[in-house]
């Protein structure tokens, strides 16, 4: 069977053989073919199909089939979506979440909102010239201090539910996301730990002058990020909200900094009670409040009151 063809149907068949699935248990779903959009669906009866199971025949698939865009529904669990991100991501389709409230502060069509895109574009593409001395002594610096990669890549929700992969500074030890729900165990709030044992000594230093961030420059290059903006959510907060308001400000898009890194930052961790600053900040958007949040963030860097 062709894997464009797979792709189209709502109901998934068994693996080939020469594709043997790596755990199937693990990864059933329901797949439904709209319009070029592919809908990724939790199952829904104990009789349903298991999904594609193996990345690898996945990712053929997707390569093969016409599809535009992947939409994962937020109920699949966190391990599913991340699986489908990945394949995603190999065969360059885009994936997003679905289910999310309206976003109805988006203001994208005015004035205002380009020239901030232009000045965002411009002010990382001087940023990334200016401090390339920087971010090549902290590469040598995490290269000598801790064998793995220069940089730490995770999967946060975008503007209107798209996925991308954030990118910073590596400042934990090589695969510490495989222990992050060991570690933060069932924390109900923003997961974030003031003595993380994954954080070595160069991270911690990283962390409080916010010198991890630097990379996300480049996400700003790629029109993923903002400067100014909404906390780009993880997978592992973002499945964990619970208001519509919450769930509708993941419409917006994330930036660097923004009204609770210059507040509270990690001093405040209810998830619902940051997303409140942050619909607070877009329903009263301006340029003028951006470069109000950019000239406080310069003290909270230099401080780094919160920052771990």
């Amino acid at each position: 069977m062709q894997s464009s063809v797979l792709l189209k149907t709502s109901q998934v068949i068994t693996l080939p053989s020469e594709y043997p699935p790596t755990d199937q248990s693990l990864y059933f779903c329901n797949l439904r073919w709209k319009q070029k959009i592919l809908l990724v669906l939790p199952n829904l009866t104990v009789s349903s199909f298991p999904a594609i199971a193996n990345e690898t025949w996945l990712i053929d698939c997707l390569r093969r089939s016409p599809v535009k865009k992947v939409c994962l529904d937020s109920n699949l669990g966190e391990d599913r979506i991340l699986f489908w991100a990945n394949a995603c991501e190999r065969s360059e389709k885009p994936v997003f979440l679905r289910r999310m409230s309206s976003y109805k502060y988006d203001r994208c069509q005015s004035l205002s909102w380009w020239v901030k895109r232009g000045c965002d574009w411009l002010a990382a593409a001087v940023l990334c010239l200016l401090l390339s001395p920087l971010f090549l002594g902290l590469a040598t610096l995490i290269s000598l201090t801790s064998p793995g990669s220069l940089f730490f890549r995770q999967w946060r929700v975008g503007k209107n539910g798209q996925l991308f992969q954030i990118i910073k500074f590596r400042s934990m030890v090589m695969g510490a996301e495989n222990m992050h729900h060991q570690v933060m165990g069932n924390q109900s709030g923003l997961h974030k730990c003031l003595e993380d044992p994954r954080v070595g000594q160069l991270g911690r230093w990283m962390r409080r002058c916010s010198l991890d961030e630097l990379p996300q420059l480049f996400n700003v290059l790629r029109g993923e990020m903002s400067l100014v903006g909404p906390r780009p959510w993880a997978l592992y907060d973002a499945l964990r909200l619970n208001t519509a308001a919450g769930k509708e400000r993941l419409r917006a898009l994330p930036g660097i900094t923004g009204a609770w890194q210059v507040t509270e930052r990690s001093n405040l961790r209810d998830l619902d009670a940051v997303s409140e600053y942050d619909l607070k900040y877009l329903a009263q958007w301006s340029l003028w409040s951006d470069l109000k949040i950019l000239l406080l963030t310069i003290p909270k860097v230099i401080v780094g009151n919160g920052a771990y």
